[in-house]
């Protein structure tokens, strides 16, 4: 199936001279959506995945279902002050501006095989981030997994030290 036909471009969202990939029409579709929740839930059992993690929103769209099609949890990566226990922190940059993301203090086990999903791959810096916090929290980033990959902005050249897979 070839997932771009379900990617809508807007262009100057949501600043003028980005081009923003809308994945909305892939979850309109649910022969898109299985097939692109398949991939990705089969990547992360041949990385021998513990936990599935991603960053709101748009990760959590693809990470909640595969979490649940290969029976593992799922660890939520939100902005501040949107997740009520403590938490550990890690700002980032982005390619129009800078953020920070958090992770409940113990929502990861020393040792634990993490797969990290998102809806898309542009410079790196927000699973970055999210690898970091894993790792801060003593778990092991198994692989990570997009549906589409920017490949002009050089995203996996940042995560270079990471199993990175993309639709």
């Amino acid at each position: 199936m070839d997932l771009k036909k379900y990617v809508a471009n807007v262009p100057d969202f949501p600043i003028p001279g980005i081009q923003f990939k809308d994945v909305t029409p892939i979850m309109q579709s649910p022969e898109a959506f299985s097939y692109a929740v398949d991939l990705l839930a089969a990547d992360a059992n041949l990385k021998e995945a513990q936990v599935i993690c991603a960053p709101e929103a748009r990760g959590f769209i693809f990470g909640c279902p595969v979490s649940i099609q290969n029976n593992l949890g799922f660890v939520p990566v939100r902005k501040p002050k949107k997740l009520p226990r403590e938490v550990v922190s890690e700002e980032y940059s982005l390619e129009y501006g800078t953020n920070t993301l958090c992770m409940h203090k113990d929502a990861i086990k020393k040792g634990q095989r993490v797969y990290i999903i998102d809806d898309l791959l542009a410079t790196g810096g927000t699973i970055l981030a999210c690898c970091k916090l894993v790792e801060r929290l003593g778990g092991i980033v198994a692989g990570i997994g997009f549906v589409i990959e920017l490949q002009d902005l050089k995203g996996r050249e940042v995560l270079k030290d990471y199993n990175v897979y993309s639709l």
